[in-house]
């Protein structure tokens, strides 16, 4: 079969489209909203970093007006959706259960040999699971032998918990403050729940097909990737057949070195409002460096794991994307006691920006504010002197 071409602005806009960038409200609002993303998306990435208000709720935040924080508990609570990790930890739609299962088989088979000790203290903690029905980390006594090393030496409890919860014996609720509560999957996952083992083939395919819905337009890496813990994973071959039976498109984009996949009932003829949105470093829209330099021309990455002397931009820079292009960056922190978003530097991509486009971002920054519990902004420095004092003396009126 042809491949289809397009340009890179068409290219562009299904990418948006794809990821419920292409206006404001895109999925409405409401609970509802918050769970037609996550379905739509399959997969919100979860993170604990907490400069700003947490990833999972800023990528919410960002396409639903009215989001409300404990919505995401609220669809945990009645089975909507759970919290696993599959590609990384992240929220996805409960319908989606069973295509878990081989991620848990594979935490459960790949990993080394246990110990006998790591084995029985994981039956220990399970026999108390099933006792107690849910368990937290400050539950256990310090069983550490030996002082901690670092932030990832957990001590052997929160090991054995961590090694059940990958293996799919424990879940994961969560406290008001964010903290793991571990629970039975009978106490959490509704009695109807669909928990057939998929075989290889569909498991490939079920990972391909919300991979492209998610991004719209992909490389085969990017399907490689959700499936990555399942080792032997048959995604590469799986797409192969795909696109020889034409349940896959195979696309070129004006540029770029494919192959592109695409979804056959891919929306082509998409609108892009000009709205502008301040997005989460782990929104799914940038968490492949490689996919904004392609399609956007945007060389960003995530710099709080970059040594300080070596940032450019800051500890936990925001992408900021006007319609089809990203326009700054943000490196921002808020000051909940003092309630205060601190812009520590507002940097500005090279591309002109029309007094509309500002005015956006102004409303935007605005609702960025009161989502993260705070009443007014600071801004430190600027690339753009200009553009900058048109936004702090909007907030000066």
């Amino acid at each position: 079969m042809e491949p289809i071409t397009l340009t890179k602005t068409q290219a562009r806009n299904i990418i948006i489209n794809a990821a419920g960038l292409a206006r404001k409200g895109q999925f409405g609002t409401g609970i509802e909203a918050v769970y037609r993303l996550i379905d739509h998306l399959g997969f919100v990435q979860l993170d604990t970093n907490y400069v700003v208000e947490r990833a999972h709720h800023h990528v919410m935040a960002a396409r639903i007006p009215d989001y409300q924080i404990e919505w995401l508990a609220e669809l945990c609570k009645d089975g909507s959706i759970f919290e696993y990790f599959t590609s990384d930890a992240g929220y996805l739609p409960m319908h989606d259960f069973r295509f878990s299962l081989p991620v848990k088989k594979a935490f459960k088979t790949q990993r080394q040999p246990l110990t006998s000790q790591e084995v029985n203290l994981m039956k220990e903690v399970l026999d108390r699971a099933e006792r107690e029905e849910s368990l937290m980390v400050g539950d256990f006594e310090n069983d550490r032998l030996e002082a901690s090393s670092g932030w990832w030496d957990w001590r052997p409890a929160k090991v054995a918990l961590e090694r059940l919860y990958l293996d799919g014996d424990l879940m994961i609720n969560r406290t008001k403050g964010f903290q793991k509560v571990y629970v039975l999957p009978a106490n959490t996952v509704p009695r109807d729940t669909d928990l057939t083992m998929p075989d290889g083939e569909e498991y490939a395919r079920f990972v391909i097909r919300r991979t492209l819905g998610a991004l719209g337009i992909a490389y085969a890496k990017e399907m490689a990737w959700r499936a990555r813990h399942v080792k032997g994973n048959l995604v590469k071959k799986e797409l192969e057949r795909m696109v020889s039976t034409g349940e896959i498109k195979t696309v070129i984009v004006e540029g770029l070195k494919g192959p592109l996949y695409m979804l056959p009932d891919q929306e082509m003829d998409v609108q892009i409002s000009r709205d502008v949105f301040i997005l989460s470093p782990f929104d799914i829209l940038n968490v492949f460096r490689h996919r904004l330099k392609d399609f956007f021309n945007f060389d960003y990455q995530i710099e709080c794991f970059v040594p300080a002397p070596k940032r450019q931009y800051g500890y936990f820079s925001l992408p900021v994307l006007a319609g089809e292009t990203f326009i700054a960056r943000m490196d921002a922190k808020a000051d909940r006691k003092r309630k205060v978003l601190i812009v520590h530097n507002l940097h500005f991509e090279p591309v002109d920006l029309d007094q509309t486009t500002i005015e956006k971002f102004i409303h935007s920054l605005r609702a960025f504010i009161r989502f993260n519990q705070c009443r007014d902004i600071v801004f430190k420095k600027s690339n753009h002197e200009n553009y900058l004092e048109a936004i702090i003396e909007s907030f000066s009126e």
